[in-house]
């Protein structure tokens, strides 16, 4: 594509008031209003003094920033361009919503989050952003360093990665049939370990799929992790709430003893990497192999605290043996990778569902590609309620995608900024109404349509 030499282009002027860049914040923030955002952040979420007043509003203009593409507090000036002010109210200053931000305590982190999960529930109940929970549920935690620089952030460190950062945990739920949303998240001191907070943080995360959940449900929900969070605390806490597990367990001389425990004949091959699915068998040509075994996880402690499961492990050659003056022993000849768990999955499913719990790296790299590119204040606290607000509007944005009734159901937050929210406008007003004029042959002008329609319809009260 090059300028068209019919008609050079001879000026630009930024002076028109009745134009907007991101049309799509209209049915995006018509749809956070619908299922109480506002509403819930006032009711959950006090701070005091000058700047906490209105905490509703700023807390939905900080979302609705963040849905257009900001990832600092400077980007929120996009709020106020144009003809914003003609279709949204409380379109605060970058330095009003920073101070905001600023007046944040560890408390009111918290009393944000009690106001997201509430209105999650809300969102859930509006869009169908968790089709299927009720059958099965796939809850996933990790941990993540979001890198900072300059040595004035509070609580930055290095951590496990070796960069400097802060520790972000994410808790996320996915069912086969929809997308991926967050379920909570916490900040933490780049020098903390993973499972620092990770009891609680599981227990909280349990009981908000328990309320996205029905009262009739009667599938099963799984929550999935690494190595880094196999201890009694996490699995006690999921098994507590009445959740299965599948966490991947260290090599510890139990675990050891329990693998050298495994006959010869119990390996079955499964698809994996190079595989070649035999024809004519059926079956799968490949390295890898599973087998499982059962277990008593942390049997070292008293016995009321053993948990009973099973480990399913997976075995490859070792491609670098190592070299014995005699016979080679079990692990010189094969890398095992074994699994704690608690499902009813057979061992082949439990293996395959148990690698899917990669997923969640997706949502880190959709996080830090979006509005957790930066962590904008030097205040732990402010930097916290920056993350929870990050996480609202990533569910906001995969609510939009879901309600166009397309392909966009799962799509990441960058294709629903480009394609659905990023839509120029021009404003016009006729008769005491409010009409759009959007560019012709939009490409996905039916999905934009179809989330218009959905979104921008009656009001509703906040049920929590």
């Amino acid at each position: 594509m090059q300028l068209s030499h019919k008609n050079s282009v001879l000026s630009a002027r930024f002076d028109d008031t009745n134009l907007v860049s991101a049309a799509g914040l209209i049915p995006a923030m018509a749809l956070a209003v619908k299922t109480g955002l506002g509403d819930l952040t006032n009711k959950h979420l006090h701070l005091p003094g000058y700047f906490g007043a209105n905490a509703g509003l700023k807390v939905t203009a900080l979302v609705a920033g963040m849905v257009a593409g900001a990832d600092s507090i400077d980007d929120m000036a996009l709020l106020r361009h144009g003809g914003m002010k003609k279709l949204f109210t409380g379109a605060y200053a970058p330095s009003t919503l920073g101070s905001f931000l600023r007046a944040f305590t560890f408390g009111h982190v918290r009393q944000l989050d009690a106001a997201a999960w509430r209105w999650l529930v809300n969102l859930a109940d509006t869009a169908p952003i968790v089709a299927g929970i009720d059958e099965f549920a796939l809850v996933d935690i990790d941990g993540t360093i979001k890198e900072v620089h300059g040595y004035q952030k509070q609580g930055s460190g290095y951590g496990y990665s070796g960069v400097r950062g802060l520790n972000a945990l994410i808790g996320i739920v996915s069912t086969p049939s929809a997308a991926l949303m967050i379920l909570g998240s916490r900040l933490r001191k780049g020098t903390a370990g993973s499972p620092r907070g990770a009891k609680r943080f599981v227990a909280d995360i349990l009981a908000t799929v328990r309320r996205l959940r029905t009262a009739t449900a009667s599938g099963s929900v799984l929550l999935r992790a690494d190595s880094a969070f196999y201890g009694h605390a996490v699995v006690s806490a999921a098994h507590l709430t009445g959740a299965k597990v599948s966490i991947t367990a260290r090599m510890d001389p139990a675990v050891k003893r329990a693998i050298g425990t495994i006959a010869d004949g119990a390996w079955t091959t499964i698809q994996y990497t190079n595989a070649i699915l035999d024809e004519s068998s059926g079956k799968w040509v490949s390295v890898a192999e599973v087998a499982e075994v059962p277990f008593t996880a942390f049997s070292s402690r008293k016995k009321t605290d053993h948990i009973v499961g099973r480990l399913v492990v997976r075995r490859i050659p070792e491609l670098n043996p190592k070299e014995a003056s005699g016979q080679a022993t079990l692990f010189d000849t094969h890398r095992f990778h074994a699994f704690f768990t608690t499902s009813d999955l057979d061992t082949v499913t439990a293996d395959k569902t148990h690698r899917g719990h990669a997923i969640i790296e997706q949502i880190n790299a959709d996080l830090k590609d979006s509005a957790l590119a930066h962590l904008p204040s030097g205040i732990f606290a402010a930097n916290a309620a920056w993350l929870a607000l990050a996480t609202m509007a990533f569910n906001l944005s995969r609510a939009v995608g879901t309600m166009t009734g397309t392909d966009l159901r799962k799509a990441r937050t960058g294709t629903i900024l480009r394609k659905i929210i990023q839509v120029p406008a021009r404003i016009s007003t006729s008769a005491r109404q409010v009409r759009l004029h959007l560019p012709t042959g939009w490409p996905w002008e039916a999905a934009w349509s179809t989330l218009f329609a959905a979104a921008c319809g009656p009001p509703r009260t906040a049920s929590n």
